[in-house]
């Protein structure tokens, strides 16, 4: 079920046996990734429940899911740049249908990342279904 990219991810994670390089590369994807502009960095985009600051801004267009993201942590940075390439691109209508800590799971993440930083990505998730199911 998930996107071109995200299984891009899938296949490059497979090559890489230490988590210190799943890690970094978690990183540079994330410094990758466009930054959110200053003025969409407002109450509304801000996810509450994670560590750091996180904002999410979502669009639907022809009926396609799609989001721009931030953080001021690094690795969070990362970890928005992985659920871009797992959601963006979607009917709107499959958006909640997807089993993200499944997917996430593939990548081996949930062994990975602090408690805080498991909660403030099931936030993330948690904003993106929500913002896709009032849309649908």
């Amino acid at each position: 079920m998930a996107t071109e990219t995200f299984e891009e991810i899938v296949a490059d994670f497979e090559f890489l046996e230490e988590w210190e390089d799943r890690y970094r590369y978690v990183i540079d994807y994330g410094k990758a990734m466009p930054g959110l502009e200053d003025a969409l960095k407002v109450p509304a985009t801000k996810v509450e429940g994670c560590a750091s600051q996180v904002w999410l801004h979502p669009r639907i267009e022809a009926g396609k899911f799609s989001f721009e993201g931030d953080s001021d942590a690094m690795i969070v940075r990362g970890l928005i740049a992985v659920l871009r390439a797992l959601y963006n691109g979607l009917p709107v209508g499959e958006v909640t249908t997807v089993d993200a800590p499944g997917e996430l799971g593939r990548l081996g993440l949930n062994d990975h990342l602090s408690a805080q930083r498991s909660n403030g990505l099931r936030a993330m998730i948690e904003r993106i279904r929500l913002v896709a199911s009032e849309a649908a």
